[in-house]
């Protein structure tokens, strides 16, 4: 590889990397400032927990649409990065002008639509740019895009900023990428043929062992993720009145903004890592440390501030690290003619599951409290412990195949 080529793919990551961190602040931007909406629309826990869930569905229908219209195909990437980056800030900033819940859950399901165009794209585009270290390339996406969905608590915890700011600044982060990807971006040497979706593909995926291994592994990595990811600046803030100590909002808002950013930290890690020492491995480390986690949060609920930040910080780490190599196990798994189908099955079944226990887990903590609200998340990690060390096994014992696509399709 030339000199000039090493160093424009990584201009061009870093391009993307801040593209797709700033398009993805619009999907907790209605989440950071759940409290202002409750108060305002008199919203119980229940109905608060559907201002993110409507963005997970709105994806999955997304994605769904896209794939089957073979919009990736027909439209190119950088294109359909920006044109859903415009509409998904429109949609997200049109939250302040509507007068109730309903509508509210008509824009972020649309929110969540248009971020199907900005977040699956952006792997393509990084793909075409990079052959070898793939693996850390994607996880310094995933990384950008952890700490873009963060940003909405960051702002959230700047003194006197109330819910405009929060919902607006997500917004023109939006159309700043758009504009940034439109302006600048290109292709790089490594494009990719069209791979058409056919749902007659589904079967032949279905019928490979290894795919439903990776797939089940990486359903039990969702039902944790975004359910934690939603309500851990609840958790946080009951564990603070539970303690009886000072109720800092803002500090709440700060602590939120690092547990979920740090996994910016955690996606490059586990990238790096993933390409050294195996993708099996790291998913079944963090997966261990994330399930740990869990369990720990009730036994510190309650205690000092810096305790439960440590382990929320912790958690934070290891949720998200694995996340960019599911699909990577995807892809090397099936035949390459069905590589496409492969992976936008894998990530409508995971955002659909994340649905369940984003409403359990306020269900479970207005029964028992927030002391173990988080409890239930534990059984993820544990399933995708068990699958995935039976994938490992599995492919120990088989020739590897060989693809030629390496895409993420989560978080």
């Amino acid at each position: 590889m030339s000199a000039d080529l090493q160093s424009t793919r990584w201009r061009v990551l870093t391009l993307l990397g801040f593209a797709e961190l700033l398009g993805m602040s619009l999907w907790f931007s209605a989440s950071a400032v759940t409290p202002q909406l409750r108060s305002i629309w008199g919203l119980s826990a229940v109905e608060a927990g559907w201002l993110t869930t409507s963005v997970q569905f709105g994806f999955v229908c997304g994605t769904a649409v896209a794939a089957i219209l073979n919009l990736a195909d027909i439209v190119p990437a950088g294109r359909l990065f920006s044109g859903s980056a415009l509409l998904g800030a429109l949609a997200n900033a049109s939250i302040l002008a509507v007068p109730g819940f309903s509508g509210a859950l008509v824009l972020r399901f649309l929110t969540g639509f248009f971020l199907a165009g900005v977040y699956p794209p952006a792997m393509k585009m990084t793909a075409t740019w990079f052959r070898s270290d793939r693996g850390l390339a994607i996880g310094v996406i995933v990384g950008a895009l952890t700490v873009g969905k963060a940003t909405p608590y960051l702002v959230r915890a700047i003194p006197h900023v109330g819910l405009r700011p929060v919902v607006l600044t997500s917004s023109v982060g939006a159309l700043i990428a758009a504009v940034l990807v439109a302006a600048t971006y290109r292709d790089g040497p490594y494009p990719f043929a069209a791979r058409p979706f056919s749902w007659n593909q589904v079967g032949d995926v279905v019928r490979v062992r290894e795919w439903r291994l990776a797939t089940s592994s990486y359903l039990g990595h969702m039902f944790e993720l975004y359910a934690f990811w939603t309500w851990i600046p609840s958790f946080l803030a009951a564990s603070v009145a539970a303690g009886e100590r000072f109720r800092a909002p803002r500090l709440i808002s700060l602590l939120a903004f690092t547990t979920i950013a740090i996994g910016g930290i955690g996606s490059v890690w586990g990238g790096l890592f993933a390409d050294k020492r195996g993708r099996e491995r790291l998913v079944s480390i963090s997966l261990f440390m994330s399930g740990s986690c869990c369990l720990l949060s009730g036994f510190l609920f309650g205690g000092p501030i810096w305790v439960l930040g440590a382990l929320s910080m912790t958690w934070g780490f290891f949720v998200i690290a694995d996340s960019a190599q599911f699909s990577t196990l995807v892809t090397e798994s099936v035949p390459a003619h069905t590589v496409g189908t492969a992976l936008t099955v894998q990530t409508s079944l995971g955002f659909l599951l994340t649905m369940l226990p984003m409403q359990l887990v306020p269900l479970i903590a207005q029964w028992v409290g927030w002391r173990w609200g988080f409890a239930i998340l534990a059984l993820g990690p544990l399933a995708g412990i068990a699958a995935i060390r039976r994938l490992a096994a599995l492919r120990g014992s088989l020739p590897r195949r060989a693809t030629d696509l390496s895409l993420s399709a989560e978080p």
